[in-house]
C-alpha cells in the first residue's frame, strides 16, 4: 500500500522564510518561563536548559513553537492589546510564516534542523495566565510541537526555513 502524500507538503515549499523573534525555557514543570537570545537544540532530546531535554528522548514535543500572528489573534480574542510571551510557555516564537502549513514539515532556524509533529493545543492555565476565555482564544492558535533532528544553536534573528522531505539529512 502505498503512502499518500500530505498536501501540506506542496505548499510548504513554496512559503517564504521566516524569522526567530523569542526563545523560553523551562528549568522545570510548572516553573518560571526565562527568556533567551540563544540556545542549543539537541537532537531528539529538546533545548538546553528546558525541562523537556530530560523527558522521553525522541518525544514529538521537544520543542513548542508560536507565531507573532497567532499571538495577536489571541490578544484580539481576550480583549488584551498584547501578550508576553512567558505567559503562553512556548519554547520560540516566530514572525512572517503560517505555522499550520509548516506542520508535519521539516525546517531549519539557525544551526538546527526541525521536524513539526503536531498542533500544540492550550493548556487549561491558559484561562489563569490570559484570563477568562483564555484556553477559548488559543484554540487553533496554540501553536506547533516539534522533534528537533539536527543538533545546533538557534538565536533570536535567525530565519525560519522550509527543508525539502526527500533532503538526507545526518541525524545528530
Amino acid at each position: 500500500m502505498t503512502k499518500r502524500s500530505n498536501p501540506l507538503d506542496k505548499i510548504a515549499r513554496d512559503l517564504p522564510p521566516g524569522t526567530l523573534t523569542w526563545i523560553g525555557l523551562r528549568s522545570e514543570r510548572r516553573g518560571q518561563v526565562t527568556p533567551v537570545e540563544r540556545a542549543k537544540a539537541i537532537a531528539a532530546k529538546g533545548l538546553e536548559g528546558d525541562h523537556r531535554m530530560d523527558k522521553t528522548p525522541g518525544s514529538a514535543r521537544q520543542v513548542t513553537l508560536i507565531s507573532e500572528e497567532f499571538m495577536q489573534q489571541i490578544a484580539h480574542f481576550t480583549g488584551l492589546s498584547t501578550i508576553d510571551p512567558v505567559l503562553l510557555r512556548r519554547n520560540l516564537v516566530v514572525s512572517g510564516i503560517n505555522l499550520n502549513a509548516l506542520r508535519h514539515q521539516r525546517f531549519q532556524i539557525g544551526e538546527a534542523v526541525f521536524e513539526a509533529t503536531a498542533l500544540c493545543h492550550p493548556c487549561s492555565r491558559m484561562d489563569a495566565a490570559l484570563g477568562k476565555g483564555g484556553v477559548a482564544a488559543m484554540i487553533g492558535h496554540g501553536g506547533l510541537c516539534a522533534r528537533i533532528l539536527n543538533t545546533g544553536y538557534i538565536t533570536v534573528g535567525d530565519r525560519l526555513e522550509v527543508r525539502p522531505k526527500g533532503e538526507n539529512l545526518e541525524l545528530f
